[in-house]
Parts: C-alpha cells; sequence; structure tokens
C-alpha cells in the first residue's frame, strides 16, 4: 500500500518548466550566444530572450534599449540607443566584453556582438527547448521602438522564417504588442508581464489576463500569493513567476503552484526541482 501511495504521489507530481533569463545571466553574459547555450545545455525547457529594434528594423536581442556601458565595449563612449543605429552600427558593439559585477560567478564572453533575432532562433537545432521571446517598447517613449502594428509583424515573421511557431511564447508589458501579434498568429501563445511602469496600480492575476486578452501571465514573484494563483488557475490562466534566483523564493512559488519560473540561475533551478521530482 505504502509504494501505491508513494507511486500516485509521484504520478501527480507537476513538472515545472524553467525559463532561462536572458540565457543564464548567473554565468554569461545576458542576452548572448553563450549564455543562450549554456542555458539550453542545462536543461533550461525555455530560453527568454529580448527584443529591441533598430532604426532599419532589424531584430537584435538586447534587454535595454540603449547598449549599457557597464557590459558592453563598442565605437563610443556614451550609451548609443539601439532605435538610433543601423544593424551594421549595432554590431560593432561588443556586449560579453565585461562581466557583471552584480553577478559573481558569472564570465565574460568576449566577442559577443548582439545578436539578431534570427541568430538566436537558428540555436532551436540544439534540443527540443522553446523561445520565450519578450517584445520590448515603452508605450511613454514611442521613439524607441516601432509601432505596435509595424512591430509585431517583424516578429512573427521571423518566427515563422524558422517554422518555429509551435516552440515560441510572446511576452511583453507592453500589452498593445500583445494585442498586435494576436491578431496576426493566435495559435502563438502570449503572456502579460506584469507589473510595469504603466500598470503599477494592484491587480489580481484575472484582472491582468482579461485587459491583455491572454490565458498567461508572466508576474514578478514577489506578488504570487496562493490565493492569486488559485484564482488564476479557476479561470485558466497559468502563472509564470519572473526572476527568482534563491532556493528560498523558488521554495515559496512551488508552495504557491505557479506553473513555471524564469530564472537567472537555469542549472541551479533545473537541479533543484529534480531533487523534488518536478522536473525530468
Amino acid at each position: 500500500m505504502t509504494g501505491l501511495i508513494v507511486g500516485i504521489v509521484l504520478t501527480l507530481a507537476a513538472d515545472i518548466p524553467v525559463h532561462g533569463h536572458r540565457g543564464a545571466r548567473f554565468y554569461y553574459p545576458d542576452n548572448t550566444i553563450k549564455a543562450f547555450e549554456y542555458a539550453i545545455d542545462h536543461g533550461a525547457d525555455w530560453i527568454e530572450l529580448d527584443l529591441w529594434a533598430t532604426k532599419d528594423n532589424a531584430l537584435v536581442v538586447i534587454h535595454d534599449p540603449a547598449v549599457d556601458l557597464k557590459v558592453c565595449r563598442g565605437p563610443a563612449d556614451h550609451p548609443q540607443v539601439i532605435r538610433t543605429m543601423n544593424l551594421e552600427a549595432v554590431r560593432q558593439w561588443d556586449c560579453g566584453a565585461r562581466a557583471n559585477s552584480s553577478f559573481p560567478k558569472q564570465i565574460a564572453a568576449p566577442g559577443s556582438k548582439i545578436p539578431l533575432f534570427d541568430e538566436v532562433l537558428a540555436l532551436a537545432s540544439r534540443g527540443s527547448f522553446r523561445f520565450n521571446v519578450e517584445i520590448k517598447s515603452d508605450p511613454a517613449r514611442p521613439e524607441l521602438a516601432p509601432s505596435p502594428d509595424k512591430y509585431a509583424p517583424l516578429v512573427i515573421d521571423a518566427i515563422r522564417k524558422r517554422k518555429l511557431e509551435d516552440r515560441v511564447m510572446i511576452q511583453s508589458f507592453d500589452w498593445r504588442l500583445l494585442h498586435a501579434t494576436e491578431k496576426i498568429d493566435p495559435r502563438i501563445p502570449r503572456s502579460a508581464l506584469f507589473p510595469s511602469r504603466d500598470h503599477n496600480r494592484e491587480m489580481n492575476y484575472v484582472d491582468i489576463a482579461k485587459e491583455a486578452n491572454v490565458k498567461m501571465v508572466s508576474v514578478h514573484y514577489n506578488t504570487v500569493t496562493s490565493e492569486k494563483v488559485l484564482q488564476a488557475h479557476a479561470a485558466g490562466i497559468k502563472v509564470i513567476a519572473w526572476t527568482a534566483n534563491e532556493p528560498e523564493v523558488w521554495e515559496k512559488l512551488v508552495a504557491a503552484k505557479v506553473d513555471e519560473i524564469i530564472t537567472d540561475d537555469p542549472a541551479g533551478l533545473v537541479a533543484w526541482l529534480k531533487s523534488r521530482g518536478l522536473h525530468q
């Protein structure tokens, strides 16, 4: 009887997918090919990446709207905005040149040009992992990105070119982009990131999903409670928590029954979940 009970418990244990935030920021400069490869090689189910568009509408993978001189080295001694540069100019920047001092284990990856979105999507052949694509934009600063009706087709076309529609999800703090991508291809899952500067009011996860017209929400881990997750699940909404890096936080998120976790330490989280029978 005891063996039967254990078997039932193991069968019912949820497998919690792991998203490598910006690849694996604990170990390599974020949004570099090295960081993505590390996450893939250490069992991440998803690699999470950030998109901005250049002046000539090339999609490049970088988190901030301008190059960060703390980690990037290039032709200028001041930050340059991605949207003001053409692709040729963007590719002159090395954003693996310096390790980020906020992550003591991080190793510099010199020679890491800011990747094209297509270069990251080309990593698909390395495994069965999927791509969590965050489309970056700031409604308060429209000069930083194309308008949603022009931005969304660039992203969807790049995904379709690689025939990766079934291995991609899209998330954004700018929910206009979620509406715009839905119009083009409603089959691609979308998740509303929260909170943001434009949505800093208190909202439960169901209200977020309704406003963004999505079935997933990507929420900061410190907003998570069991009650909010239960309410979301009752409404058929999946909850993804970001960006959780410590075991004590992972413990709380698992207890709250979140569906998936985004982390800078995918290797650590995969190992931690496996030790609890929560990851294959």
